[in-house]
């Protein structure tokens, strides 16, 4: 990046800064908002208050530690404000490259010793792949093939959390908060992504959500179509088969009902194919697939509404056995290819939160109060905003906060709000 790209960049910057600044409410958040999400963006191992203040300004760390620390833990503004002005500056960026194809669903884990941290609780972590002791956020995003941006992000309150009014008091959860499953949370922010109108209609999901036939059932009642993860053990009626009955409420069984893994065994060789669905860094990525069109053996099911669905199954070379199940409402005669595409599409999800992690630091806020935990998550989406919006001045392969920081005006150590780019 040369000197004119970086002088274009930093004022690209101070102008996406301003407009964030306009729904904080006062103006003395200015000057935080800015040096925090500067912070953000630096490099540096941690991105919790204590080093960005020192990265931020070193000549006065213990009073812009406390401005920080302030402005994330106790300050007034509205999370979904930010958010929604993040939404209205990035999302033209993403749509230049295509429409918006698909709102994902995801959840997020957070290791974290002891249990005064906010929602903290052995569950499982989708980090360490294990139970353990950590915090877990559910997000929306909007997703198309060039990019994605979280556009709500909410911490899950286990019950142990939600029903203990000491623990609440002491970690400031607002009272209208109570306990919702996670599919409950991500079904509320799907209702409230149709109620805005935000762009999509087709709704992605990992077996954690996809599994829970109410959550896929709603999601049709909202006019969108899925691709969800299902479980290996996921009940179906393959076409050619005389149905009978659902399984009653709290059974497994149905008559005449098989697994998807029964499904995916007795299929032939010539039902599978190898199909493409994305370049990679050194070749197109590519497994074997197979599809066939099923209705759903559900207890949740409607009676007399079952629907004809695509079972989607993966088997990888050299596979013996299905590793992936999804269930798609999407068309009967949607191509191969663009089923395929639309279930691995959900890959983007998890670079969002590889990157906002690695980049930006999502998991490294260190205080224990539910406005903290999301007023930094925020800031970090707002950060994560700004560096997708200039993903096409950096080059490929490399960190995007690697690339605008330290040219971003910042190469000799962090300069004050206004300071000039030296010649």
């Amino acid at each position: 990046m040369g000197l004119h790209e970086a002088r274009n960049a930093e004022a690209r910057f101070e102008r996406y800064i301003d407009s964030l600044v306009s729904v904080l409410g006062r103006g003395d958040r200015a000057g935080p908002l800015h040096d925090y999400c500067v912070g953000l963006m630096m490099p540096g191992e941690r991105k919790s208050v204590e080093p960005m203040a020192a990265l931020t300004a070193p000549d006065r760390t213990a009073a812009q530690h406390q401005s920080l620390m302030h402005f994330v833990s106790q300050g007034g503004w509205s999370d979904a404000a930010v958010l929604g002005k993040v939404r209205e500056l990035v999302l033209p960026q993403i749509e230049r490259h295509g429409p918006i194809k698909a709102l994902i669903i995801d959840d997020t884990g957070f290791p974290k010793k002891g249990e005064h941290s906010v929602g903290v609780s052995h569950q499982y972590c989708g980090q360490l792949g294990k139970q353990a002791n950590c915090q877990v956020a559910v997000s929306l995003s909007l997703a198309n093939h060039h990019a994605s941006l979280p556009v709500a992000y909410q911490l899950y309150l286990p019950k142990s959390w939600a029903e203990d009014d000491r623990r609440r008091r002491k970690a400031h959860v607002p009272e209208e908060i109570v306990f919702k499953t996670k599919p409950e949370i991500a079904l509320e922010q799907i209702r409230w992504a149709r109620e805005i109108g935000l762009p999509g209609d087709m709704a992605l999901l990992d077996a954690g959500y996809g599994h829970d036939a109410k959550l896929r059932n709603a999601i049709t009642d909202l006019k969108l179509t899925y691709v969800a993860g299902i479980q290996s053990q996921t009940l179906v009626f393959a076409l050619g088969t005389q149905r009978g009955r659902p399984p009653e409420k709290g059974r497994r069984d149905a008559a005449n009902a098989v697994a998807v893994k029964e499904v995916a065994r007795s299929l032939p060789a010539k039902a599978w194919r190898t199909i493409k669905w994305r370049e990679g860094t050194n070749d197109w990525l590519s497994s074997r697939f197979a599809r066939v069109r099923v209705d759903v053996a559900s207890s949740h099911q409607r009676s007399g509404k079952m629907s004809k669905e695509w079972l989607l199954i993966e088997r990888p070379e050299g596979e013996d056995e299905p590793t992936k199940y999804w269930l798609s409402t999407l068309a009967k005669n949607i191509p191969f290819h663009d089923l395929v595409d639309a279930a691995k599409l959900r890959w983007r999800i998890e670079r969002d939160y590889e990157e906002l992690k690695q980049e930006v630091g999502l998991g490294h806020f260190e205080g224990r109060s539910w406005r903290g935990f999301h007023h930094h998550a925020t800031l970090c989406i707002a950060a994560y905003g700004f560096l997708i919006s200039e993903r096409e001045t950096i080059p490929p392969s490399t960190p995007r906060s690697a690339a605008l920081f330290p040219q971003l005006a910042f190469s000799n150590g962090y300069r004050p709000r206004g300071a000039a780019i030296a010649a």
